[in-house]
């Protein structure tokens, strides 16, 4: 299933264009499916993984490519910096993790499938994955080994996200499910069962109050990661919904969705604050704010990565 998301069909919606929001930028050098994005900690650089087997790393202000990374031997599904900027770690179709520094690479290898998505700790010192093996891992990175595997999922894991607390870890996947694990013990904390399709994105916000999941159900959904309770159900895109992402200071979360379309919404009322026209027919597969919250970076089937300035 090499070619999954050039068989994803997205269904057309018009483009709700905000007048707020203005596209800035497209980066263009990719050679397929753009599914993973992320804003280095000090928002100078932008990394991008695709199904081309690289990852690109951008000037974020500039908009120009600065390096290709080359390693991986299949698709790119995830891409993250750590807190200190100083790595890259990437997941993809080989079942490994790679970890990128200044002046060489290391390989994580424990998946027996893909890599779906990854994680840091907010010191670093720990990196979540969630892999098509229906397994979380959690790695050591000075070691480089796995001292953790969660089991419980029924299928796939497509979206991980580690709270900023570093307690607690959040999983979502193919079985419809979102679980909590419980970090020191490896014990599966909360089941969270709202969704009627799969769970392809999630995300902690900043402050550590809200989880954001994202679902084909064509929802998104806040909860209470700490009771576990559902607190809102966002409703408005026309097709899957893929990824999520929060604004440095929780306020606002973004959804990228298979119509095209990206949408920005409150977290405390819950309102649709405005409508990107995202990437046309194509889907918008991944999202990552600026930690300025002023650029919104997205990927898409279109090959492309868009910037855009976001409204306040």
């Amino acid at each position: 299933m090499k070619t999954l998301f050039a068989l994803l069909t997205a269904l057309t919606l018009p483009a709700l264009a905000s007048a707020q929001a203005q596209e800035r930028a497209t980066l263009r050098g990719h050679t397929a499916a753009v599914i993973s994005v992320a804003f280095s900690p000090d928002g100078k650089s932008l990394a991008s993984g695709s199904e081309d087997k690289s990852v690109r790393l951008w000037d974020a202000s500039a908009g120009k490519e600065w390096a290709v990374l080359n390693g991986h031997t299949d698709g790119l599904m995830a891409v993250a910096f750590s807190p200190d900027g100083k790595t890259l770690a990437s997941g993809a179709f080989d079942k490994t993790v790679r970890l990128w520094g200044a002046w060489n690479s290391r390989t994580l290898k424990g998946h027996t499938d893909w890599v779906n998505c990854l994680s840091f700790s907010a010191d670093g010192k720990t990196l979540a994955t969630g892999s098509r093996d229906s397994t979380v891992k959690l790695w050591n990175l000075g070691t480089g080994e796995a001292t953790a595997t969660f089991r419980g999922h029924e299928g796939a894991i497509y979206g991980i996200s580690l709270s900023p607390d570093g307690k607690t870890v959040a999983s979502g996947g193919a079985d419809h499910t979102v679980r909590l694990w419980d970090v020191a013990s490896g014990k599966e904390r909360a089941l969270l069962d709202g969704h009627a399709d799969i769970v392809w994105g999630l995300a902690f916000s900043p402050d550590g109050k809200t989880l954001a999941t994202a679902s084909w159900d064509k929802t998104v959904r806040l909860w209470d990661p700490k009771t576990g309770q559902e607190r809102a159900v966002l409703k408005g895109h026309g097709n899957w919904v893929n990824c999520v992402a929060f604004t440095a200071d929780s306020k606002t979360v973004a959804s990228g969705s298979a119509d095209g379309t990206i949408k920005l919404w409150d977290v405390q009322t819950g309102k649709l604050k405005a409508t990107l026209p995202g990437h046309g027919e194509d889907q918008a597969m991944a999202l990552a704010f600026s930690p300025d919250g002023k650029t919104l970076a997205s990927g898409s089937t279109d090959k492309t990565i868009k910037l855009w300035d976001v409204p306040r």
